[in-house]
């Protein structure tokens, strides 16, 4: 019995007609088209089975600590992010790689110390950024920089610390006050005799003597070529000095012994 084959435009049409089925819905969250809503699900990683038309993804109030390398799979049309009231402490490099469409990314809540620019290179669409509530003593200009579409900064409710290493995010700040949501909430942490005092009050005499103590890259290209110069001068002085020294007790002492009868 011969076999029986469906035509080339059939099968076509049968496969328009029933697309392949779409990812599954993450065992331990709430889907509905383009959303997934994996809240409060005690979570400690981002979960990988997500639809590639995912658009909304809420990861609030979890255990998450750590975004790794690629913590998240392929998001071509993923345009917000939430991870508030999670445990994040560290937050890779290379973690947010695929989500070049975000819009909005709340980060807020969290434990993280410390962020670097690198990290925000591929949101090259993102137009918000929370980073309130976090512990952040400091903040790289760099991070804000690196975000090209960024008109809405919220960086409220962190334990700032005013002294000259806050210069340059203060800069970045009065340059960019319409980007800066609740302004009146940046307040200092440390040191103790400035706790709560508005950062935004500061004005330029206030960080005059950073200013002055500062050094430019060229302070430090003179002291690397001083430094060693005088290094070795110092030595080439010394074992001269020390030549004259000897010398001088050798005369002394053969002028003695011509003296002796």
């Amino acid at each position: 019995m011969g076999c029986w084959r469906v035509p080339g435009p059939v099968l076509a049409l049968l496969l328009l007609l029933c697309p392949p089925p779409s990812p599954a819905c993450p065992a331990a969250c709430r889907c509905s088209p383009g959303e997934v809503d994996c809240s409060e699900r005690g979570l400690r990683e981002v979960p990988w089975s997500l639809s590639t038309n995912t658009s909304t993804l809420w990861l609030g109030y979890n255990f998450i600590t750590v975004l790794g390398p690629r913590s998240f799979p392929l998001l071509p049309g993923l345009r917000l992010l939430s991870l508030v009231y999670n445990r994040l402490e560290l937050i890779h490099s290379q973690a947010l790689l695929g989500l070049g469409a975000l819009q909005e990314l709340d980060l807020s809540h969290n434990h993280l110390t410390v962020l670097t620019p690198e990290t925000f290179l591929p949101l090259t669409s993102l137009a918000t950024l929370n980073l309130g509530s976090n512990r952040l003593g400091e903040l790289e200009p760099g991070v804000p920089d690196a975000l090209p579409q960024l008109q809405a900064l919220l960086l409220q409710d962190n334990p700032w610390v005013c002294s000259c290493g806050i210069l340059p995010l203060w800069r970045w700040l009065s340059h960019n006050r319409e980007k800066v949501r609740e302004k009146s909430l940046l307040l200092c942490r440390v040191p103790e005799q400035l706790n709560k005092y508005p950062i935004m009050a500061f004005g330029d005499e206030s960080f005059r003597q950073c200013q002055e103590t500062s050094l430019s890259p060229q302070h430090y290209i003179a002291f690397f070529i001083i430094g060693p110069f005088s290094f070795i001068a110092s030595i080439f002085f010394c074992t001269f000095m020390g030549s004259l020294v000897v010398f001088y007790h050798s005369l002394r002492r053969e002028s003695h012994c011509w003296r002796s009868p």
